[in-house]
């Protein structure tokens, strides 16, 4: 291995304290505690996407975890937007639309919103994990004062070098570089912004590296080893991976889901508002391509169209419908593997090394 890259990853490893620079994305609703247990007892490091997670439910997940594993993991929270314009005809026009993919959308469903941000820090800081990671934006300063307070490492994650330094310049101890092959939600500082500046992590990588002095995490289409060893080729200190761990037993998806990962092409995938009102990659499913379509009504913002799919999104679980699911997935879904997870997270490293010359 290149020795400039074995330094890095030694510093990164131990001012961070983990094993194996092979973490988990904190992907909301697809990171139970098994999934983070196996990776950290692996030699890895879990994640908590805790967006929408009550302060209870936040203090529950982080004390499973830590009684069953190592310890190794980190929580993650959206810094959350304005709150949403809404529009009472637009909203109509959704729900009539949405009625032909599902159930009735009920009245005031787009009334609903995520727990309360102030109550998640709260119970997140008493959690005290290791690492605590932002997205869709940078924590309030007096937050951030108390992290550093407490000794827990902060990480931001970024998809420009605008945002990078602006996360160097707030006192992050790592950014998280997102491409935008990435699944899920584009996690952009402005919410206007996620489709249109979609900065590939071949080129967004090595940028933040050269521009930072921080440590440069990458995500968004890493999903074998070669795409772990491309990343910390191009100056990444870990690699982090969300839809490559999905088809693993212990993120215990919807099965219909991690099957059509397994034969969703790089473009089979699709950057649409169609499920939350934020931008987000999923498998261009019937609905995606129906909601998409230039006559379809204009999505709401977040978390408004949210509430208006809910019962949509629902049903189609319950039915093992993919067509109609949030089905999140990143370009490499098909190098996505059901094997167990500490399996995967160990196959990962070695196979790394080895693409490394070690």
């Amino acid at each position: 291995m290149n020795r400039q890259i074995e330094q890095r990853l030694d510093a990164f490893r131990q001012r961070f304290g983990i094993e194996l620079p092979i973490l988990l994305a904190p992907m909301a609703g697809a990171c139970p505690p098994a999934l983070s247990i196996a990776v950290a007892n692996a030699g890895g490091l879990g994640a908590c996407g805790a967006l929408l997670l009550k302060p209870d439910a936040i203090t529950a997940w982080a004390r499973e975890v830590r009684a069953n594993s190592n310890g190794a993991f980190q929580m993650n929270l959206w810094v959350p937007d304005p709150a949403p314009a809404r529009d009472a005809a637009r909203e109509a026009a959704l729900a009539g639309f949405l009625g032909a993919w599902g159930p009735t959308v009920p009245p005031g469903a787009g009334d609903a919103a995520p727990p309360d941000f102030a109550a998640q820090c709260e119970a997140i800081l008493a959690a005290a994990p290791p690492i605590i990671s932002s997205v869709m934006g940078l924590y309030p300063p007096d937050f951030i004062a108390r992290l550093r307070s407490a000794g827990i490492a902060w990480w931001a994650n970024v998809s420009t070098l605008a945002e990078a330094r602006a996360a160097e310049a707030a006192g992050a101890d790592a950014v998280v570089a997102q491409g935008a092959e990435a699944g899920g939600h584009r996690g952009c500082f402005e919410a206007d912004q996620a489709e249109a500046g979609m900065v590939g992590g071949m080129a967004l990588i090595p940028a933040l590296a050269d521009a930072l002095s921080i440590p440069v995490i990458a995500t968004g289409g890493i999903a074998d080893a070669r795409g772990v060893a491309a990343a910390l080729m191009l100056g990444a200190s870990a690699a982090q991976i969300g839809t490559g761990f999905l088809r693993c037993p212990e993120a215990a998806i919807a099965p219909a889901w991690a099957d059509a990962l397994s034969r969703t092409p790089p473009e089979g995938t699709a950057v649409s508002r169609a499920f939350s009102g934020r931008a987000g990659r999923s498998i261009a499913t019937d609905y995606v391509r129906a909601a998409t379509a230039p006559d379809a009504p204009a999505p709401a913002p977040y978390p408004v169209q949210r509430g208006l799919t809910q019962a949509m999104r629902d049903d189609a679980t319950r039915a093992g419908d993919v067509q109609r699911m949030q089905a999140w997935a990143g370009q490499s879904a098909m190098l996505a593997r059901a094997v167990p997870a500490a399996d995967l997270t160990r196959a990962l490293w070695a196979g790394a090394r080895e693409w490394l010359g070690q």
